[in-house]
């Protein structure tokens, strides 16, 4: 069998050098508030601990939320994510500190999973509180003899955490996506 080969072999440019090289547009991303290692990533993190902690400290002073299956998955969901946003913060902190960006694609990777699995976790808890909330003060009428105030409180600041986790995992994902 006869193959053609062809007669003119393409040739690589040489690297540019000096001022020429400075022009050149780099392949990176702008930075958008609210993406790791920025101020607006920051405050969406401290905002995710926040709520989190508010909703975890509400539960934990009520004292019969054990009885109930979804109120301790609340609060289980909820510490998780307001560790996972802890350390995320202090990571934020010292990018802040440093004048660094995350950009290593593996890091960029494991913020974008954990921010998905805390918020779904975040998502599906308060989901849960919520229904059974529901269940005590709208079907069985039974505030009188329940916290169902602090229950509302506790699902609307998970709610509020999950509010602020969302931003963080898409634009986590989106930075991941583009590089």
């Amino acid at each position: 069998m006869n193959v053609i080969h062809p007669a003119v072999h393409p040739v690589e440019a040489p690297p540019l050098t000096g001022a020429a090289n400075d022009a050149i547009p780099r392949g990176r991303m702008k930075d958008i508030q609210g993406m790791p290692g920025t101020t607006g990533g920051l405050v969406l993190r401290f905002s995710q601990f926040a709520f989190a902690l508010l909703a975890l400290c509400v539960m934990a002073t009520t004292g019969d939320f054990p009885s109930v299956t979804a109120f301790c998955y609340l609060v289980t969901a909820v510490s998780l994510q307001s560790l996972w946003s802890l350390t995320l913060a202090i990571l934020d902190v010292y990018a802040i500190l440093v004048k660094r960006r995350f950009r290593n694609p593996r890091v960029v990777s494991l913020f974008a999973i954990g921010d998905w699995i805390t918020s779904t976790l975040t998502f599906a808890a308060a989901c849960a509180s919520a229904g059974i909330t529901v269940l005590i003060s709208n079907d069985m009428n039974d505030c009188a003899l329940n916290h169902c105030t602090r229950f509302e409180t506790a699902t609307a600041m998970a709610f509020m955490s999950w509010f602020a986790v969302s931003p963080s995992f898409i634009l986590n994902f989106w930075s991941l996506a583009s590089k």
